[in-house]
């Protein structure tokens, strides 16, 4: 998907605003990010338990950018991999789908990510997941 598509589509769909939010609510500062992404970094909550994630175009970290691409380059990749899966699930009805995958995940290897087809598509190793099968 094109990112201005992607784009369009996650502000139509409210993720995006929901993730402006979400940034604001955890005090992150915000800059923008390559394609249309916007980076809310020194998120601030401690939910949920990941090194970045995204919510329409807005992708939040506890770090900063900067210093997670030194220890995951391909991050911000992965990371807009997720934000094209917003766009295509119409925003809010990712989070369920998303959850019932990480759930089946989880019930199946005690991993929240390694049969979770959503962080596969995404790249497990590029969003510092190991794979099933290492």
């Amino acid at each position: 998907m094109e990112w201005r598509r992607r784009w369009y589509a996650n502000f139509v769909n409210l993720s995006t605003p929901l993730g402006l939010l979400i940034a604001a609510a955890g005090r992150a500062r915000l800059r923008p990010g390559p394609r249309g992404l916007i980076l809310a970094e020194g998120y601030r909550w401690r939910f949920p338990d990941a090194v970045a994630f995204t919510v329409g175009n807005v992708v939040l970290t506890g770090s900063d950018f900067d210093r997670l691409r030194v220890v995951l380059p391909e991050v911000l990749a992965h990371e807009e991999r997720h934000s094209t899966q917003w766009a295509r699930w119409v925003g809010l009805p990712f989070l369920p789908a998303y959850g019932a995958a990480l759930a089946w995940s989880w019930l199946r290897t005690g991993d929240r990510a390694a049969y979770n087809r959503f962080e596969q598509e995404a790249g497990l190793v590029a969003g510092g997941y190991r794979p099933a099968d290492g």
